[in-house]
């Protein structure tokens, strides 16, 4: 493990899922709880996770869905490290390879996959400052262009295959010019804190070889009510059962 560098052990879905992750830098939260309960896998399908990281979104969907195949490609080796050993405390089995999504091992292009999910940087590198916090820059604005996670991920779906993200809601142009005539049934589906409010982020689904038109959905939003009035937790039961039991988010087609 990469000198001294602390973590913390924390409880995602209730506890179901345990992970050990940076006390500083980048430390998952929502978006890989929501990815992964929005992914449609089945029992027996293989996914890969792009940029994996600590291995949150790989690991709840791996507790949500049994008997999948899982791969996590990760550049950073102390990232990489802790997901393999988030894995094995939590009883999934996974392959985690530490690579740039450029220049993935053959272990990864020899074969392709049902799924692809990834939570890519939220910030060009061009844009802002860098973080002082090296993890964290990298984590929230890479120097891997968005072309390249989507070429990425599009290369190693099998065809009919379903790439899953979710992203800053700002980022959708960005997505969608990475897109191309590979990827169809494109399906964006904001999701915003409360009613009435701006998207922040949003879930886009695409398709590896079909041609199904593009759709827009309504926002999704997390919480009741148009504020917060007290300092108890107000998640719509929906949402609710998502975050703390693991249940499957299930979009309209």
């Amino acid at each position: 493990m990469k000198e001294g560098f602390e973590t913390t052990v924390d409880a995602f879905l209730g506890g179901q899922v345990m992970l050990e992750q940076p006390a500083k830098g980048y430390r998952a939260g929502l978006d890989p709880v929501l990815l992964a309960a929005s992914v449609p896998a089945v029992e027996g399908q293989s996914v890969l996770d792009l940029g994996c990281g600590t291995g949150a979104a790989m690991l709840c969907l791996g507790m949500r869905v049994p008997f999948l195949t899982l791969y996590g490609v990760e550049i950073q080796p102390h990232y990489a490290e802790l997901c393999r050993k988030n894995a094995a405390a939590n009883g999934t089995e996974t392959r985690v390879l530490t690579a740039d999504l450029r220049a993935l091992p053959q272990d990864v292009t020899a074969r392709t996959f049902d799924h692809v999910i990834a939570n890519p940087p939220y910030f060009e590198r061009t844009s802002g400052k860098a973080s002082p916090l090296a993890d964290r820059d990298i984590a929230f604005a890479g120097d891997t262009s968005m072309h390249d996670w989507i070429d990425a991920a599009t290369r190693r779906l099998k065809p009919k295959g379903w790439l899953s993200m979710i992203q800053k809601a700002d980022r959708l142009p960005d997505v969608l010019r990475a897109i191309d005539s590979r990827l169809g049934d494109i399906a964006v589906y904001p999701i915003t804190g409360r009613v009435s409010r701006a998207a922040d982020r949003f879930i886009l689904r695409a398709r590896k070889g079909t041609r199904g038109p593009f759709k827009l959905h309504a926002p999704i939003p997390l919480h009741e009510g148009a504020k917060h009035v007290d300092d108890q937790p107000d998640y719509r039961t929906k949402i609710a059962g998502i975050l703390r039991k693991g249940f499957a988010f299930n979009l309209p087609d």
